[in-house]
């Protein structure tokens, strides 16, 4: 039986760079993948892109009121795909998340979801959450905060400066960046409070 995999991670811990490397790594083997990610993500508009520079095109652009299942059928009517790669899953909901397990289960394809857990105020996201739930397989990806710690939240800046409050999703605006912290320094930003809490 095929599994559904979440690799998570802070912001700029590689994500991207290893679901292209998994593509890669299938297809010198001679298989053939399917790269989805949702259209929320505008970022590389319909491309996986990674701060290597490295980019592919996807598949499968997800909108909110698309059904994966149905999607990756259609792209799959031959049965040739052995997987389906998902980068920023954590923008899909939980009734796309549990298609994806339908694919892994009942369809036995393989699917990678790549993401983060939670937002800038440390809330998780819907599909992050029911990822958590649900996946076989759990792997968090690792990187730094800039004081050297390991990094597990997602500070928001907005112009420069650090804020707790607004949408849960602010994608490439031209004055919204994204800093990976670790507990410590996110507290000392936040003023000693988790941001969900605020």
């Amino acid at each position: 039986m095929a599994k559904l995999y979440f690799r998570y991670g802070a912001m700029n811990s590689g994500k991207s760079t290893m679901l292209l490397q998994t593509a890669f790594n299938y297809e010198e083997r001679g298989h053939r993948v399917l790269l989805a990610k949702p259209a929320i993500d505008t970022k590389g508009a319909n491309q996986v892109s990674s701060r290597l520079g490295m980019s592919r095109e996807v598949d499968l652009l997800l909108r909110d009121d698309d059904h994966p299942r149905v999607e990756f059928a259609r792209l799959n009517a031959e049965g040739a795909a052995s997987c389906l790669l998902v980068d920023e899953a954590q923008f899909l909901s939980a009734a796309q998340i549990d298609e994806l397990f339908q694919i892994a289960v009942l369809d036995d394809v393989p699917v990678l979801c790549y993401g983060i857990r939670t937002d800038f105020q440390t809330a998780a996201f819907p599909g992050s959450r029911r990822l958590l739930e649900i996946a076989h397989s759990i792997e968090e990806l690792k990187t730094i905060c800039r004081c050297g710690r390991k990094a597990i939240f997602n500070g928001r800046r907005i112009d420069g400066e650090f804020v707790f409050d607004g949408d849960q999703v602010a994608i490439d605006g031209n004055s919204v960046t994204y800093e990976s912290m670790c507990g410590r320094c996110y507290l000392l930003e936040s003023g000693g409070r988790l941001a969900s809490h605020l």
